[in-house]
């Protein structure tokens, strides 16, 4: 008679397995990204005598857990287009690690405890504007990818919602600081998305995922587009400054940093490359944390 032999390591590998699984499924760095940018907003937005520490806990735990359920609800929804591209083929569901079933109970749960949290702890508000931002972003933006580029404009939305929910979190109201800070990470966007749709676009293709401006082409219009949006971030770096929210010197870091990240489009727009449009998408990737930073850092 064959008997099993479990060893308690074989129950540690087989359990690390299963947590990076999990952790895959909610993409947990993106979701780590989006609420760093939710805590910006909120220390921001904070000015209290005292740093309302238990709003902001609620606020960073809450904000995570309906990223992380908004992330593996976009897994769900394109499962079957992971399986055809190199950059997603390696993903939880199409390699089966998790089921379906267990992975639709997991999205749920996580996106319930989401926002209870910020409905107990937070603000009406605050709740209201999560809720908004994952509907947009798992029925609107999601199934939009294969539809056109207006993908992009839709996706930026919930997108640009984490400062403005950390902001609602420690203030209670929508002001137009709130409006800057989440104009600065919408802009932020186009240029971000176009660069990875560049990058990525022999993948994109194959799962029909429509995301480049100019009818899609990688040419010189969809360059210029591109490097207007990119623009755009050097005065809208300077608002947090003319408004009093932040110093001169987050506003001087700003625009150096959008003046380098604008640099970048101009080779782009040379030699319509994947390596210029690569420096783009990594570009992006520097701009936004070390602006927001200089921010924090910058508080008046």
């Amino acid at each position: 008679m064959r008997t099993l032999n479990i060893t308690e390591d074989s129950v540690i590998d087989f359990l690390a397995l299963r947590a990076k699984a999990y952790f895959e499924l909610i993409k947990f760095r993106l979701s780590a990204l989006v609420t760093f940018s939710a805590a910006f907003g909120f220390i921001l937005g904070d000015s209290g005598y005292l740093f309302s520490w238990g709003q902001f806990l609620a606020l960073i735990l809450g904000g995570f857990m309906i990223t992380g359920a908004s992330g593996a609800a976009n897994e769900i929804w394109e499962k079957d287009y992971d399986k055809l591209m190199k950059r997603t083929q390696n993903r939880p569901l199409p390699l089966k690690q998790i089921s379906l079933s267990e992975a639709y109970w997991f999205t749920s749960l996580l996106a319930f405890l989401g926002i209870s949290i910020l409905w107990v702890f937070t603000n009406p508000i605050t709740t209201l504007l999560g809720i908004l931002s994952m509907v947009l972003y798992i029925f609107v933006y999601t199934p939009l990818k294969r539809v056109g580029p207006i993908a992009v404009f839709v996706g930026a939305i919930p997108g640009a919602m984490p400062p403005l929910l950390g902001w609602t979190a420690a203030t209670g109201v929508i002001s137009h600081e709130a409006l800057i800070l989440f104009g600065i990470q919408f802009i932020w966007q186009f240029p971000h998305f176009w660069a990875i749709a560049w990058v990525s676009d022999e993948d994109y293709k194959k799962a029909g995922f429509k995301l480049l401006p100019s009818g899609g082409k990688k040419d010189l219009n969809t360059a210029i587009q591109i490097m207007i949006y990119t623009l755009f971030l050097l005065p809208l770096g300077l608002l947090p400054t003319y408004f009093g929210l932040t110093g001169i010197n987050s506003g001087i870091v700003a625009t150096v940093c959008g003046v380098l990240f604008l640099a970048q489009t101009f080779s782009l727009m040379k030699d319509c490359s994947r390596k210029s449009a690569l420096k783009i998408m990594f570009g992006s990737f520097l701009y936004l944390p070390i602006v927001q930073i200089a921010y924090l850092l910058d508080k008046v």
